[in-house]
């Protein structure tokens, strides 16, 4: 069963044009306002964190009755566990490729090279609330616990996916049990849903202010020239983005016989919000929608994506890569291939314990390189003027990755309708063409 707003056709055109477009222009705004007037950008920046902070307080209940609702109504528990291996398997193996591409591209371009820098000499303390955040996160054992809530409600205020995956999970398995008397449950969760995804839809509308606001910050606090002309490492982590994408996931799209442009294509707006916003959580809700109407199955659909968010960080596993090796060669800090396997490693591990924590990308660079005692911690500085630049990189390749992978496991479910998502995908491409030719 598809939720209504799937059908929903505007019989007018929008006053102010499309939401993708209201969010080029606010994103245009946003960049001119925070070059023109940078001490008045930095009070604009409320209305991106206000935009991100109204989309997370709807996240825990999607993703609990998202996640509930995929394994009660899967009808078996031997299908959940075959769908949830299947994707952590495919997570596993992406999230290493993304992470080795980095790895092998930063060793190519040495962005950090010659930069002759005295880790001695760096400030930590721009960088101390990460490494504080990445100490509840340097160890096996400390993630296992971390995805153990305090209690029931606390996992949906502490701001982690995982606990309330855990939560969702467990509470499926246990209405499977008894199916038939936990119909009314269910029922009464997938309206709940409904209604998140309807206020989701109200709270979308604001995405062009949001975006502006956000964009504006950037702008006044890192200057026009920093989006221009990005400083080299900036630069490579989109490259190298780009390449992922290109390369590797298209090659995954030909193989499940979709069209990964048309499928960028068909999520181009939400892709817009997330650069705009930098966040992929502000997308998540939207993304889900869309996704049922291209033809995956809900269950599917309820498992996999909010999975993917926490253990499909492509666009991160590359930043973390490069940045760590960056700050090696940018303090002369000489690592050895063995030394390169083993950070890599660990930032395999690392990358999943950090999952659900604001700031992962950083919070995880800062545990692997306090971990490791291999290259300086304080090292972190150097990226901190980048930050936000690199962020809306790997967030659009994580947002991208999510989705392709939820195709994919869909379609080894043979839980996906093919056709009706040709035609969705098609149909998509017209729209866009018909609205840029008026």
């Amino acid at each position: 069963m598809t939720l209504p707003t799937s059908n929903r056709e505007p019989k007018r055109r929008p006053l102010l044009g499309p939401l993708w477009l209201q969010v080029i222009v606010a994103i245009g705004l946003g960049a001119a306002v925070g070059s023109l007037f940078p001490h008045t950008a930095d009070k604009l920046k409320p209305l991106g964190d206000g935009f991100i902070r109204l989309i997370t307080m709807t996240l825990g209940p999607i993703i609990f009755c998202s996640v509930v609702l995929g394994i009660a109504r899967m009808g078996d528990l031997k299908e959940v566990g075959r769908v949830g291996v299947k994707a952590l398997l495919y997570f596993e193996v992406v999230s290493s490729i993304s992470l080795l591409l980095g790895l092998v591209a930063i060793d190519v371009l040495h962005p950090g090279r010659g930069m002759n820098i005295d880790a001695t000499t760096l400030d930590g303390h721009a960088v101390a609330a990460y490494a504080a955040t990445a100490q509840s996160h340097s160890s096996f054992v400390a993630f296992l616990l971390n995805m153990i809530p305090g209690s029931m409600v606390g996992a949906f205020t502490g701001h982690n996916m995982l606990q309330i995956i855990l939560i969702g999970v467990l509470f499926g398995l246990a209405l499977s049990q008894f199916r038939a008397q936990a119909g009314p449950l269910v029922d009464l969760l997938e309206l709940i849903l409904r209604a998140m995804f309807a206020i989701v839809g109200f709270i979308m509308l604001l995405a062009p202010i949001g975006a502006f606001g956000a964009m504006a910050y950037s702008v006044g606090q890192y200057g026009l020239g920093s989006l221009v002309q990005m400083a080299e490492f900036t630069g490579e982590v989109w490259l190298v983005a780009l390449l992922f994408v290109v390369v590797i996931l298209g090659l995954i799209a030909r193989f499940a016989s979709f069209s990964l442009f048309k499928l960028i294509r068909f999520i181009a707006e939400e892709l817009l919000i997330t650069f705009g916003t930098s966040s992929s959580e502000a997308v998540l809700a939207p993304l889900m929608l869309k996704l049922e109407q291209l033809g995956c199955e809900r269950g599917i659909v309820g498992m996999v994506m909010p999975a993917g968010y926490t253990f499909n960080a492509d666009g991160t596993s590359i930043y973390l890569s490069m940045g760590a090796i960056f700050i090696a060669q940018a303090t002369n800090t000489h690592l050895g291939l063995r030394q390169q396997i083993v950070i890599l490693l660990v930032l395999m591990l690392m990358s999943k314990g950090s999952a659900g924590v604001a700031g992962a990308g950083f919070v995880t660079l800062a545990a692997t390189l306090a971990t490791m005692h291999t290259v300086p911690a304080a090292g972190l500085v150097l990226l901190l003027g980048v930050e936000r630049l690199v962020n809306a990189a790997r967030a659009i390749v994580n947002v991208i990755g999510n989705c392709v992978a939820t195709i994919v496991v869909a379609r080894w479910e043979k839980a996906f309708d093919a056709e009706r998502a040709a035609n969705m995908l098609n149909r998509a491409a017209w729209l866009k063409r018909t609205v840029a030719s008026h």
